[in-house]
């Protein structure tokens, strides 16, 4: 008998094909039901034209038998089968692939589902099994044959004893090592496993006979007695997959409870999607996908241990469990799959990358999210602020990251607290309800609602009749920096320098009062060296006596957010210190002036200074020396 060398490929080409192209050895199991739903659809494709068959599509299936004593996995189809010359085509040259040349010669429509096109998969068998036979008889042959291989030295043909058409791939598995346990694929609740992770899809029915136990038939003595039940074992052939994509029905073959009952199964969450989306495109690349958005975000979400991605399909057959090209960061939240037949199935994660069908899919699905989350915010508002609540801050760092570059795309979802509401707004609902000669858009930040409305610096704004934004997430002003602006209107801080609202005839005198006291403010500013870029007299202050505000692109609040960081690096924002004119502090500050003493000048500046941190919430670098200028100035 002699053996054959395998065609065009060396050692070296067979071992990246195992070790390179599939990143997990289970599989295998997958590629080889595979090919053997193609070869049963090759001989169904002929049964429609062809009487002889004798075949009804209920008949076909693909049987998995394992042995643990003989370490050996069947894989067996009654399928097309294939002649002595397909297997040296087919399996003595690596990837060339029947499927493809079957599809080509019978000129199939898009839609017919033969899968393993690229002729890699079958290969794949080396990375558990030392030893593969394929025993195969063709559709019209009387003669039976056996292709035989122990790896990349080569193989063997020759004739066999088969009765039916079809193909039989038997697997004598790898023995184990201490890194790896091969004999766990012939372990049937791992296989039962495997078939429902991979090839749940697959079309025609997957069986295997099933080991099970019940107790034994008591008799009327041992009831009696109360005795425990011995257990017998009873076999029984179970289908393993389910066959029909829920994704592939038509949309009014199903209700809401299928698409929430299949979400809290599949992804195993025991709340309901928020909102769900059953997508068909025809276009190219086609696709079939479902899409959730949870009701609430999984505990690690906001971590870096999430992992993204929806899970990919060809043809019904799982490609990658989760597949993180197919979303956007700022949508890593939306759950679901995606079922392509214009995917290879023989695809790694690296290829994946690189395939520009998968970059047309994800865009598709990009708008698609984009306009249902829109939907749920026009016509189910309580729903999204359901889903605002829960996953509205990564939206917020969409804006943000990337530089801005989707800040279109996502500023009309975003949402935040309004000083008049008392409600979540949308930037729409607050750029429609400002009054005509309101120029900006103005915002406070704070660690909560509670905090900024306490803020010094809002009431010249609410005083004014104006709406605020409340932003209380580390995110916020980096997100409202980003955007710049909304409908033509401004972001603008309500500690900003120009808020826009000041009385010129009030500005005017503010400023004649600090041309006055200049001496006064230079020597409280050079009290504070290195803490305030200046003290000012403010335009904003109505009861409180004193408030900070800042210089720059660089705000209070953004200082505090990048200085909790674990970096070494600081950042510090221009403040300044604000005093209300019209606060008996001011006139207490000036007649310290005038008497000349400078030291307990430079005292209340220290005092002033660190209750106005205070009111930001920012940390005092003293309180023992805050406590002690009180006692001593009480």
């Amino acid at each position: 008998m002699e053996t054959k060398q395998f065609k065009a490929e060396s050692k070296r080409l067979l071992d990246m094909m195992i070790h390179s192209i599939y990143t997990h050895k289970e599989i295998f199991l997958r590629e080889l039901i595979s090919n053997a739903s193609d070869a049963i659809d090759k001989l169904y494709f002929k049964s429609l034209t062809d009487d002889k068959v004798g075949l009804s599509k209920d008949d076909f299936a693909i049987w998995i038998t394992a042995d643990k004593d003989s370490r050996t996995l069947k894989i067996t189809d009654n399928g097309i089968g294939m002649t002595a010359e397909e297997l040296e085509n087919n399996l003595g040259t690596i990837a060339n692939s029947g499927s493809f040349k079957f599809k080509n010669e019978n000129k199939l429509e898009e839609d017919n589902q033969i899968i393993g096109q690229f002729g890699v998969g079958f290969y794949s068998a080396f990375m558990v099994a030392k030893k593969v036979t394929v025993i195969s008889k063709a559709y019209g042959s009387d003669k039976a044959y056996q292709w035989e291989s122990e790896g990349a030295d080569g193989y063997t043909i020759t004739e066999a004893e088969k009765k039916n058409p079809g193909t039989e791939i038997i697997l004598e598995l790898i023995d184990d090592t201490e890194d790896e346990t091969y004999g766990e694929f012939l372990d049937q609740y791992r296989i039962k496993g495997l078939i429902k992770k991979y090839s749940d899809y697959i079309r025609f029915p997957v069986k295997m006979e099933v080991t099970h136990s019940r107790p034994k038939e008591q008799t009327e003595e041992e009831k009696a007695e109360n005795k425990a039940p011995e257990y017998e074992e009873f076999i029984e052939v179970e289908t393993l997959n389910s066959m029909v994509p829920l994704w592939k029905k038509n949309k009014s073959e199903l209700k809401e409870e299928d698409y929430k009952h299949f979400y809290t199964e599949k992804f195993f969450d025991y709340n309901e999607p928020i909102k769900y989306a059953h997508v068909k495109n025809e276009g190219v690349p086609s696709y079939n996908a479902l899409l959730y958005v949870p009701s609430k975000a999984p505990y690690d979400f906001y971590t870096k241990e999430y992992e993204k991605g929806l899970q990919l399909y060809s043809n019904g057959v799982l490609i990658m469990d989760k597949c993180s090209d197919l979303l956007p960061d700022y949508f890593s939240f939306v759950k679901g799959l995606v079922d392509s037949e214009d995917l290879s199935l023989n695809i790694s994660r690296e290829m994946l990358q690189h395939d520009r069908q998968l970059k047309v899919i994800a865009k598709s699905l990009e708008k698609t999210i984009t306009s249902e989350l829109k939907k749920m915010l026009r016509n189910e508002r309580e729903k999204y602020e359901e889903f605002w609540k829960a996953f509205g801050l990564q939206l917020k760092y969409g804006i943000y990251s990337d530089y801005g570059m989707n800040k279109d795309k996502l500023q009309e979802l975003l949402m935040f607290t309004s000083s008049k509401e008392k409600k979540l707004v949308t930037l729409d609902e607050y750029v429609t309800a400002m009054r005509e000669e309101q120029k900006y858009i103005y915002y406070a930040t704070g660690e909560s609602i509670a905090r900024i409305e306490q803020l010094p610096q809002t009431e010249l704004v609410k005083d004014n009749g104006f709406e605020i934004l409340y932003l209380t997430d580390n995110v916020d002003e980096f997100a409202v920096k980003t955007l710049h602006s909304y409908k033509d209107k401004e972001f603008k801080s309500v500690s900003a320098d120009d808020l826009g609202l000041e009385n010129t005839e009030k500005q005017e005198e503010i400023k004649a009062k600090e041309e006055e006291n200049s001496d006064l403010f230079k020597s409280l500013a050079d009290s504070l060296t290195g803490k305030v870029a200046k003290v000012i007299l403010s335009k904003r202050l109505k009861s409180h006596p004193v408030c900070l505000s800042s210089e720059g692109e660089i705000s209070l609040e953004m200082e505090k957010v990048l200085n909790a960081m674990p970096t070494d690096q600081k950042v510090y924002a221009q403040k300044v210190l604000e005093i209300n004119p019209e606060h008996e502090i001011f006139g207490k500050l000036q007649e310290i002036g005038k008497s000349g003493d400078s030291e307990k000048l430079g005292k209340y500046a220290k005092l002033l200074y660190t209750q106005a941190l205070l009111i930001e919430g920012i940390s005092i670098e003293d309180p023992v020396e805050f406590s002690n200028l009180i006692c001593e100035l009480m």
